[in-house]
């Protein structure tokens, strides 16, 4: 299990605008970020297409990555400072935010394999919140 590659895989995925639903178990509970809450696989998969559609231009920088990893389960907590572009209204967007989450391993002895060939990752995120201090 290699959590933390799994996090830096998704930050990079977001400053390239690559799918970022991959990276979620097919039954993660909830994604909470910046200004929304979407909760369950399906519409954690529909909310971060809308994000990817609607948005360029993702700086995110890493301040501060810590992880645990425990058998087939892993939490982190980081610092993040990210920028993007709203494409929709043409405006910049910039936060300072902090992030956690957990992630579980899907992959042999977990009873659900991952599927690296299709660039699954393993393991998956089953929760994430992401916020900061200042409103939108």
């Amino acid at each position: 299990m290699d959590a933390e590659a799994t996090i830096r895989e998704y930050y990079a995925a977001l400053r390239a605008g690559e799918p970022l639903a991959p990276f979620f178990a097919p039954d993660a509970g909830v994604k909470f970020g910046v200004s929304e809450r979407l909760v369950g696989a399906e519409e954690i998969a529909a909310g971060l297409r809308a994000q990817t559609e609607t948005t360029s231009d993702w700086r995110v920088e890493s301040d501060a990555l810590r992880v645990t990893a425990r058998d087939c389960h892993a939490w982190f907590a980081d610092e993040v400072r990210l920028a993007w572009t709203d494409t929709e209204r043409d405006r910049r967007l910039e936060f300072d935010t902090r992030w956690s989450g957990t992630l579980e391993a899907r992959g042999a002895g977990s009873g659900q394999e991952s599927t690296t060939e299709n660039r699954t990752p393993d393991p998956r995120f089953v929760g994430m919140h992401v916020s900061t201090a200042r409103a939108i």
